[in-house]
């Protein structure tokens, strides 16, 4: 009986996944404007920060929408298809749960930050 639910959830995620994703696209709020200087330290900033996500996790899909308003280039790191990914997340941020923001602080501390509306909350805070 397990199997057989866990082949209906996996065929209804690969139904589902291609209207998430379009849907992201076409819901995607407009991005911020910044004068090219304050748009350079925002880049800057952004460096040390990584989102550790899966491509059609609707709550990754709430901290990406966060990320494009806010026009942040943060890397998106795939936790589902790379194992390299995974793993990090697994070792250094304690649980393979996503999404999951890795910020990386000037005194070498690093921060993971689980929870989207946490994320959502901390980049509102750090980069509006």
């Amino acid at each position: 009986m397990k199997v057989v639910i866990r082949y209906f959830f996996r065929t209804l995620r690969l139904i589902l996944t291609p209207f998430m994703l379009i849907s992201e696209r076409l819901t995607r709020p407009t991005a911020m404007t910044r004068e090219a200087n304050a748009q350079a330290q925002v880049d800057q900033q952004c460096q040390q920060l990584a989102l550790y996500q899966f491509k059609s996790c609707p709550f990754c899909i709430k901290v990406r929408k966060q990320i494009h308003r806010l026009a942040l280039p943060i890397e998106l790191r795939d936790a589902q298809h790379n194992s390299e990914h995974r793993q990090t997340l697994a070792q250094e941020g304690g649980k393979v749960k996503v999404p999951c923001l890795r910020i990386q602080h000037d005194d070498g501390h690093t921060q993971w930050l689980y929870e989207s509306d946490q994320i959502n909350a901390w980049l509102e805070q750090r980069f509006a």
